[in-house]
Order: C-alpha cells, then structure tokens, then sequence
C-alpha cells in the first residue's frame, strides 16, 4: 500500500494549488502501481488545472484503459475537449458518462469547461 502515500500526498498538494508537486507525486504511486486508475485521473485533473490538456487526455486515456467504467475520466476527457472547442470528442466522452451515471448531464449544463460549445446543437440536444 506504499503507492496510497505517494497518492495522498499528490491530493494534499493538488488540494494547496501545489500543481506540479502532485503530478510528482501521482508519478511516485504510479512507478509502484502502474495500474492505479485513481491516480492516473487525479494526474490528469492536475495537469488540466495547469493547461495542459493534451497531457492531461493522455492520463484519462491511462485511467479508462485499466477501468473502461471510470465514468470521471470519460466526464473529464469530454471537459478538455470542451475546452479545445472540439465537439465531436466532447460529446462522444460526455455521453460515455453519462451512461455511467446520469448525473453528469446536469452537471455538464452547468459548467464553465462546455461554454465554447454549449450552443451547439448536437451538445444541446444531449443535454435534454
């Protein structure tokens, strides 16, 4: 369970805005546990925090490759693509979400990550 220290630790630091000290962390509890889904997305909430978006696709495509139910992952994927105005990809991972767990629907009317595609049509019609 050493890899839940390192862990832990990278949510403290994310949690005081220490970004790239807990992206070092998660890295820590990954070289121990390459397969820890939960680290991989936290990883990944960590680097879209600083922009890095296409890193941060790069650790939830990790985090679904060892869980496909990760619904947070699918959830924050289609945030990135939101936020790189990429409505294709938004859609597709906001609906794997959704199918997950309904709730993402009210919570993607709502936030700031879908505001470049909220008035397309197609993000709309998902939402209703």
């Amino acid at each position: 369970d050493y890899h839940l220290a390192w862990y832990n630790r990278g949510i403290e630091l994310k949690n005081l805005g220490r970004l790239e000290e807990a992206i070092a962390s998660y890295d820590r509890a990954l070289e121990i546990k390459p397969d820890y889904h939960e680290a991989w997305n936290n990883r990944g909430i960590a680097l879209k925090n600083l922009g890095r978006l296409e890193e941060a696709i790069a650790s939830w495509d990790q985090a679904i490759k060892i869980n496909s139910n990760d619904a947070d992952a699918y959830y924050n994927k289609a945030c990135c693509y939101g936020l790189q105005n990429n409505v294709e990809l938004a859609i597709e991972n906001l609906q794997r979400a959704i199918n997950f767990d309904v709730e993402y629907q009210d919570m993607a009317k709502t936030d700031k990550d879908f505001e470049q595609i909220r008035g397309d049509q197609r993000f709309q019609s998902l939402l209703s």
